[in-house]
């Protein structure tokens, strides 16, 4: 009876195995993270961050599946094909970012097929990667066990990754520098591979030298990365760029030109110091005149302070909640000396109470009971542009806003333009009476946003009010009427209810807003 010995594992079988599914952990890793960089950046500059992520991740997916079925006419020297692929892959895909940043500034009509191209580009590559390693260990590894160990290492890198992307990597080292850091790990993985199968590869010192210019180029960019974010930013901008910052919720950058402060998240402007008086004085003067004698006051949004400035104008006031996402929007407006001093050094008021947290679970988590409602709550989000935001805009968010309304109280909303984009405007107000609230629409003109719209929601009927304070720069008590006198190409329109399960509002701003781009 003769017995079938396993076949011989080779000599230095065991250290080489280990090093490949360290390999494999690595190139997981590297992989995902080139993945989700070209989801956020597209998300940012491209908006509708639910459409952006799926698309992006679907390329992606599909560009490795082409990269898998192309592996198959890879058939000699294995190591050498996996060594190039490993370069091509830190070069490509760790100046992903960097390369989409500045098509972004210098030619925006090319960005978004760039993005496309390099996607399918890093996701072939990807592809290829995987099996490749797997053909390599076979030579060691039985099947059975080859899979599940390539398969264990490969879900653990993604898992570390997907969890130290948004919490460590994209804050403190932005966009550009996570991706060469990562680029330089796949070149890193190719000189190890260099070294593991130097006894099998042919012309190892031109592999050598390739994996050292690799590994340089990759040094020097990520040593200049903060230059080529200055270059990209300063085309797109415009203005000399005074503060940026990447945070796990927004790029945040400040300018200053001719029109003074400009503050942009994510690319779109949401204040310009020469005008941003006109937006504020229409957003909060309205409610706070109107009802009365005010002590406790929300704001929603707003992390600039320029609302809460506005708001400590009224002398009933005892208590202001802001409610702000981003902390690091509140500390930048409350330590900067220059940008603290546009809102009046409001953030730095012993009234004022900031709660940094998302506005919706803020709402939920509420005990609703009388020291939980406000006389006045001022929702002062960014417009609409992805569904994140839309959340904010939808009948569910606004029925938890009623709750927190006092009998008498007011809320009003910032509305984008009803002119520029009147189904959006119309929208809201819509969404607003879903749920048993008035909607009481007025505009204002701003120049660095043109025509835009406001409303105010509440249980009793809107009376405007005979005074405002004094030291307004824009508004009056005479002028404040023509506010809420809509002309014929901006009255109201038919439309549908924004809510959590359709979120048409998104859709439907981006349809009216990309028209005026594409213009």
């Amino acid at each position: 009876m003769s017995v079938v010995s396993p076949p011989a594992r080779a000599v230095g079988a065991r250290p080489v195995e280990i090093a490949l599914l360290a390999s494999v952990f690595v190139i997981a890793a590297c992989g995902l993270v080139y993945e989700l960089t070209a989801a956020a950046l597209s998300s940012y500059l491209l908006g509708d961050s639910v459409l952006q992520f799926s698309t992006i991740i679907g390329t992606y997916l599909f560009a490795m599946g082409v990269g898998s079925w192309l592996s198959r006419y890879f058939e000699r020297q294995l190591p050498a094909h996996f060594l190039r692929i490993e370069l091509l892959v830190a070069l490509v895909g760790g100046t992903l970012p960097a390369i989409l940043f500045l098509a972004n500034a210098w030619v925006p009509g090319a960005f978004r097929p760039l993005l496309y191209g390099l996607v399918m580009v890093v996701g072939a590559l990807v592809g290829l990667e995987i099996p490749l390693v797997m053909r390599i260990l076979k030579r060691n590894v039985q099947l059975k066990d080859l899979v599940s160990q390539v398969l264990t290492f490969d879900y653990l890198g993604a898992l570390a990754v997907s969890i130290a992307f948004p919490l460590l990597l994209v804050p403190q080292l932005g966009m550009i520098r996570t991706g060469l850091l990562f680029g330089f790990m796949n070149a890193a993985v190719a000189l190890w591979a260099l070294w593991l199968f130097r006894h099998e590869l042919r012309r190892v010192g031109v592999h050598a030298l390739a994996c050292l210019l690799t590994l340089a180029a990759i040094g020097a960019a990520f040593a200049g990365a903060e230059r080529i974010t200055t270059v990209a930013e300063d085309k797109f901008y415009q203005d000399r760029i005074v503060f940026s910052a990447s945070s796990p919720y927004q790029r945040i950058v400040v300018t200053r030109g001719q029109l003074g402060h400009r503050l942009f998240l994510n690319g779109n402007l949401q204040f310009a110091e020469r005008d941003e008086y006109r937006y504020h004085e229409a957003l909060v003067h309205p409610v706070m005149a109107a009802q009365g004698a005010p002590k406790k006051v929300a704001v929603l949004g707003g992390g600039d302070g320029m609302a809460v400035r506005e708001i400590l104008k009224y002398p009933s006031v005892e208590q202001v909640t802001l409610v702000e996402l981003d902390p690091n929007m509140t500390t930048l407006f409350s330590t900067h000396e220059t940008l603290s001093a546009l809102n009046g050094g409001a953030l730095k008021s012993p009234k004022l109470k900031i709660v940094n947290t998302d506005a919706f679970q803020w709402l939920q988590q509420g005990r609703l009971g009388a020291d939980d409602t406000f006389d006045v709550i001022v929702v002062d989000f960014p417009d609409p542009t992805n569904f994140a935001i839309g959340k904010l805009y939808t009948s569910a968010f606004y029925a938890l806003l009623e709750k927190r309304l006092s009998a008498s109280g007011y809320a009003v909303i910032q509305t984008t333009s009803p002119l520029v984009a009147r189904r959006s405007f119309w929208t809201v107000a819509t969404t607003i009476e879903s749920v048993g609230l008035l909607a009481t629409p007025y505009h204002a003109h701003v120049p660095s946003f043109g025509e835009w719209g406001f409303i105010i929601a509440s249980r009793r009927p809107y009376r405007q009010p005979d005074a405002l304070p004094d030291g307004l720069r824009f508004l009056t008590a005479k002028t404040l009427p023509l506010l809420f006198d809509f002309p014929k190409d901006m009255a109201r329109v038919p439309t549908e209810v924004n809510r959590l399960s359709n979120q048409v509002l998104v859709t439907t701003y981006e349809q009216e807003w990309g028209k005026v781009v594409a213009h």
